[in-house]
């Protein structure tokens, strides 16, 4: 089991901010640090504005030493495949190959009108999303020296140099989640390391992972092969003085936190995770929503950590 701290600076960071979580992040021993890939504010009014997803993460990589890092998850409809591919590729090098990728195929629609990306409709996202993992991954293990090609309707690609990753056997490893029946399980089973249930109860993602555990023996492909994650937020508090100051900081209600979240005391917390657990998750990501607030990173680590396996 491991956990990872999963932030979102489109709601208000700069990268001074970011680089302060993540360093609490590696010196309280979690296993990565994961921001969103958005530009657009959800709530608030996103001050001091947008960061890049990649263009942080790459400073993160010089100035982190252990952590893993990555996005969760970036949509495909912001970057074409075969760029975005090489930037993936260089920050997973100048991190020393610590750069794993949660992908998926975009949904914010204010967020496309206001920056002026196309958001088609939800199958040719899809179908877009299918083939940039053909692409992306297609790059990642084609070997150095050898060329690659996808002959496809949204990216075809000819004679592109291969970007074998030295440090992935079989490329950077892929996130991919969502509650899509169909599509989604298939192509986590195709192309993922890793299957990620996000803000859903543990009998939801039971739900979750059973398709995709599925898709996988559909594709003679070995389900324990694919790691379960779960991504929900935390609001650790044990006394009620401080639970309803980190709700209130974050906007958010102490039982509706309690109902859908990792949050209440340390021994409630160990509690949810553990029904989680049940389920077969073995990777936690802790949405951290008040980035100032370092003290909250130290005591997850130091009074719920130890008491989980």
């Amino acid at each position: 089991m491991d956990f990872r701290i999963f932030t979102e600076p489109q709601q208000g960071a700069t990268y001074d901010d970011l680089l302060a979580v993540a360093r609490t992040t590696e010196d309280a021993g979690f296993d990565g640090f994961f921001r969103s890939d958005h530009f657009l504010h959800m709530s608030g009014d996103g001050a001091p504005g947008p960061t890049d997803a990649w263009i942080t993460l790459a400073g993160l990589a010089r100035d982190t030493s252990r952590i893993r890092l990555g996005t969760l998850v970036t949509a495909a409809t912001f970057r074409l495949p075969a760029p975005l591919a090489i930037q993936v590729a260089g920050v997973d090098q100048m991190s020393g190959g610590r750069v794993e990728m949660g992908l998926g195929a975009g949904w914010f629609e204010a967020e496309h009108t206001a920056y002026g990306i196309p958001f088609p409709d939800v199958k040719e996202r899809f179908d877009r999303f299918e083939e940039q993992l053909a692409v992306i991954t297609g790059l990642w293990t084609t070997p150095r020296g050898e060329t690659f090609d996808h002959d496809g309707s949204h990216y075809p690609i000819v004679d592109a140099p291969g970007l074998g990753a030295p440090d992935h056997r079989g490329g950077i490893p892929i996130i991919i989640g969502g509650t899509g029946k169909r599509r989604t399980p298939e192509l986590a089973a195709r192309y993922a390391s890793e299957f990620n249930s996000v803000f859903r109860p543990a009998d939801e993602t039971r739900d979750l992972y059973a398709r995709v555990r599925a898709a996988c023996e559909d594709r003679h492909r070995d389900p324990d092969e694919l790691t379960l994650s779960a991504a929900n937020v935390v609001c650790l508090g044990n006394d009620d003085a401080t639970l309803r100051r980190r709700a209130e900081a974050i906007s958010r209600d102490v039982d509706e936190l309690r109902a859908s979240g990792f949050a209440g005391s340390s021994d409630e917390i160990v509690d949810k995770i553990g029904r989680f657990t049940e389920v077969g998750t073995t990777r936690f990501y802790l949405q951290v929503l008040d980035l100032g607030d370092l003290d909250h990173i130290e005591e997850f680590a130091a009074t719920v950590v130890p008491q989980l396996p």
